[in-house]
């Protein structure tokens, strides 16, 4: 069972109006997401998700609130739980070397963003953007970290 349950986290990232995210191949179809991936195991939740974000997208920024937690299945039966961030941009390094199963990382505004709904990942990354306008971030300090 534990290889059907995946830890995951996300940023959401907005500069001049406009959202950091990424166009992937899964299972031989393009989508968009928010710079995401797995926790490894023994990894602090936030470093996970600054380094996947600098992974995913050369970017380096500073994560500034909590937006949730929620799951997703996948048609394949994983059960995905996404801890989703908001963060602010920092430094894009054009020496970063991007993770190979990234096609690219690309600003898009939320217009774009709802125009290529039926391109997103799953309804998560559209939920965090929402979250995110709503401002119904939560502060950092409702994580405890003995790592």
């Amino acid at each position: 069972m534990p290889d059907k349950i995946h830890l995951t986290v996300a940023t959401v990232i907005e500069k001049d109006r406009k959202f950091l995210m990424v166009k992937e191949t899964k299972d031989q179809v393009q989508v968009i997401n928010q710079p995401a991936g797995h926790v490894e195991p023994g990894e602090d939740i936030l470093q996970a998700a600054l380094r996947e974000t600098m992974e995913e997208t050369g970017w380096e920024v500073a994560i500034s609130g909590f937006l949730g937690f929620s799951t997703h299945r996948a048609a394949s039966g994983v059960t995905y739980y996404r801890l989703s961030f908001v963060g602010n941009a920092l430094r894009f390094d054009e020496q970063a070397v991007i993770d190979p199963d990234i096609d690219e990382a690309l600003w898009m505004s939320l217009e774009e963003i709802q125009a290529n709904r039926a391109n997103l990942r799953s309804a998560m990354v559209l939920d965090c953007i929402e979250d995110y306008r709503a401002q119904r971030i939560f502060p950092l300090e409702i994580f405890r970290n003995a790592l």
